[in-house]
């Protein structure tokens, strides 16, 4: 077997933290020789998204290969399926790794098909939560997990970012028939790196997609309940875009912060970061977010709540994580703010997260994953 691979990776959605690991993923496995290409949905995605794709074309040697597939299963998957499996076929890959749901499947799906008419490809998946946030005891859920568990018969390795989501699946799908790691999302040398912030920084900053599981609603709640209870109004950057947009604009008016918060476009972490100086994530639920990991690699300061794979970054019992309530994140806003120099020292220390969470580590680990199911 050649040391140098064709990998290729499948996802539905160029956004958010997916995005940002294939990123991470595909530079490392470039700078390491091996040949890389993408197949992700067409119709996702903007500017900001579009620029980052500008830049990583000249780079992946198999290409950026982008066509519509739908979020959820429907009349048009067929077709999608269909042009999406054209293109893989062609890219004649080594490797074929799907990422979420939807990426998974394919990844899954295609490689076995390939797999009858040519040499063996490696099919691994990364659910980073995807179908897993569903509830078990939904009709919805059931289904989802019985298709995870017929899909796992076609599976090489499995590659979970975190402990909890490792767990989620062992509880909801059951014991990984097939060889499992838990690999953690890296940052690279330069994120560890502090950000200060700018003359006109706001108190608070939230940074992330535009919808109910990642919080926003949460955000803008405290905010307008911690503002009287510290005896200033509170400003705050909400950083981001989906299509629950317009409703947090809604909420923000309903509530009479329009003043004191601003709503701005998708941007790199690091410049947002800048604008504020409290990072907020008030998420629902989550694998292993990235912002929390550029957030503390930046020295910033930040609340989060303890959910999926945060505490693994934070420790367990941390002071600084809550659970996703408007009154919890209320209470620690107004505990934060009141005194920053005692709340940035519940931090964690910044060598060690270094260590557990560098994008080397991570491209290292998951190379060995590739490599071990090719040699099954």
């Amino acid at each position: 077997m050649a040391d140098k691979l064709r990998i290729v990776h499948c996802f539905r959605s160029p956004v958010g933290g997916i995005f940002r690991h294939v990123r991470d993923l595909t530079e490392a496995q470039v700078a390491a020789g091996h040949s890389v290409g993408i197949v992700c949905d067409s119709t996702t995605g903007g500017e900001f998204e579009e620029r980052l794709f500008e830049r990583m074309k000249d780079v992946l040697s198999l290409g950026i290969h982008r066509t519509p597939m739908q979020r959820h299963v429907g009349p048009g998957d067929a077709a999608s399926a269909w042009r999406t499996y054209r293109i893989i076929k062609e890219l004649r890959p080594d490797v074929l790794h799907g990422h979420g749901a939807k990426g998974g499947a394919y990844a899954r799906l295609f490689g076995s098909l390939l797999r009858v008419s040519r040499s063996r490809v490696a099919r691994l998946y990364s659910p980073h939560g995807g179908s897993l946030h569903y509830d078990e005891s939904t009709a919805t859920g059931k289904l989802f997990f019985a298709l995870e568990r017929f899909m796992a018969r076609f599976t090489d390795c499995l590659l979970f970012v975190s402990d909890y989501e490792r767990g989620t699946y062992r509880r909801k799908v059951g014991e990984p028939p097939v060889p499992n790691a838990l690999v953690y999302n890296g940052l690279r040398a330069a994120e560890f790196e502090p950000v200060t912030m700018g003359p006109e920084a706001a108190d608070l900053l939230y940074i992330g997609m535009m919808r109910d599981l990642k919080g926003p609603d949460i955000f803008i709640d405290a905010l307008a309940a911690a503002g009287p209870r510290l005896g200033r109004a509170l400003t705050a950057v909400m950083v981001g875009d989906g299509d629950d947009l317009p409703r947090y604009h809604g909420q923000v008016k309903r509530l009479g912060l329009e003043g004191h918060v601003r709503f701005l476009p998708p941007m790199p972490a690091r410049e947002a970061f800048a604008l504020a100086g409290l990072v907020v994530v008030p998420s629902r639920a989550e694998a292993m977010p990235y912002i929390v990991l550029e957030t503390l690699a930046a020295g910033k300061p930040m609340i989060a709540t303890s959910v999926g794979g945060i505490p693994e970054i934070f420790g367990a019992g941390s002071p600084a994580l809550i659970r996703p309530d408007p009154a919890e994140l209320t209470d620690k806003m107004s505990q934060a703010l009141a005194d920053p120099a005692a709340y940035r020292k519940l931090m964690p220390d910044a060598a060690s997260l270094e260590a557990r969470f560098g994008a080397d580590v991570m491209a290292a680990e998951i190379e060995k994953a590739y490599f071990a199911a090719l040699d099954r």
